[in-house]
């Protein structure tokens, strides 16, 4: 049995490219599914990354049980088909289905969505919707879905393509089905989380993505630094280190204490200096990413590959910030 509803619903995760917004998401997915829970996990951009990750077959367009949860929650997963959503659609708001089948078949969906690529956003944000919102017996179907978004060079447009679309259309259904999404979009119930890397680029990106978000209304929830590294240094040294007052010298007393040359003191130093430095500009980089004003969730860099256990070592880190009963 599911514990308190769940504030946010729609967790929408983007960040850019090789921050792993992938393995956050599933992660997550997995927090949120824990005591009962269930959570679907939509991936948008086609790439099986979720069905890698969870170590199943690739996932067809259809809802798809990939794990259970903390206290017999379960995640599904859906990686959304452009086609078959628009079939969806056609069905849903024309009766057309059988049309759209025809429509495949000459290949007009795949012009349709090449000479209007907002199309395929439209789609994937409605389906998102959709789940948000489904109900069977009058209780909704989903806890909260996760969505592993686009990255953050293109998250505003993907998510606000929808509104955009309808304010072309003054009625029918396009008009319907755009207010309709981007009421959950806009509303309480949807928080963008960005992942990023304590490294220049990824965290001027996430502070750009968090400008145009909120410029249109959407909006931001956290910012989730992923793979942070621990010093290997103590802090006095790792000071000295890092101003390159480190020498082998110093190190080779040491050395020779285990029985092992006192000649590599010096390559040694050299590679302390270059870490205390690389930490030390990390380090700095967690002030811009405090100035951002977002609560942020700090993840840790993992040993070995990212497997099903990692996940859930992640999920739990996560579980006290995305759920507020975890953290009491």
């Amino acid at each position: 049995m599911s514990s308190e509803p769940l504030p946010v619903r729609c967790h929408v995760v983007t960040g850019k490219g090789g921050t792993g917004k992938t393995t956050v998401a599933a992660a997550l997915a997995l927090a949120l599914a824990a005591d009962g829970r269930t959570v679907l996990l939509v991936e948008t951009e086609g790439r099986q990354g979720i069905a890698q990750l969870f170590d199943t077959p690739p996932l067809p367009y259809e809802e798809r049980r990939v794990a259970v949860a903390r206290g017999g929650g379960e995640v599904k997963a859906l990686a959304i088909d452009t086609e078959e959503a628009l079939m969806e659609y056609l069905d849903l708001f024309y009766n057309l289905r059988r049309a759209g089948r025809a429509l495949r078949k000459m290949g007009a969906i795949d012009f349709a969505t090449a000479i209007a690529p907002g199309l395929r956003d439209v789609l994937i944000t409605g389906k998102v919707k959709e789940a948000v919102t489904r109900r069977h017996d009058g209780k909704r179907v989903y806890d909260a879905v996760v969505v592993d978004a686009p990255p953050t060079g293109r998250i505003t447009r993907f998510l606000n393509v929808t509104g955009e679309m309808g304010q072309l259309a003054r009625s029918g259904p396009i008009k319907t089905q755009s207010d309709g999404v981007m009421a959950v979009l806009k509303s309480p119930q949807t928080a963008v989380h960005l992942v990023t890397l304590l490294e220049d680029m990824p965290v001027q990106e996430t502070a750009d993505a968090i400008k145009e978000l909120t410029a249109v209304g959407l909006p931001v929830g956290h910012v989730v630094v992923n793979m942070a590294t621990e010093p290997l240094l103590p802090e006095a040294s790792l000071s000295r280190a890092a101003e390159g007052r480190l020498t082998g010298a110093e190190l080779a007393p040491a050395l020779e204490s285990v029985h092992l040359p006192g000649a590599l003191g010096d390559p040694l130093a050299v590679e302390a200096v270059e870490h205390a430095q690389r930490w030390a500009a990390q380090d700095a980089l967690r002030g811009d990413v405090a100035a951002l004003g977002r609560p942020t969730i700090e993840l840790p860099l993992l040993p070995g590959p990212m497997d099903l256990g990692a996940l859930f070592d992640l999920a739990g880190r996560l579980e006290a910030h995305v759920r507020p009963e975890a953290a009491a």
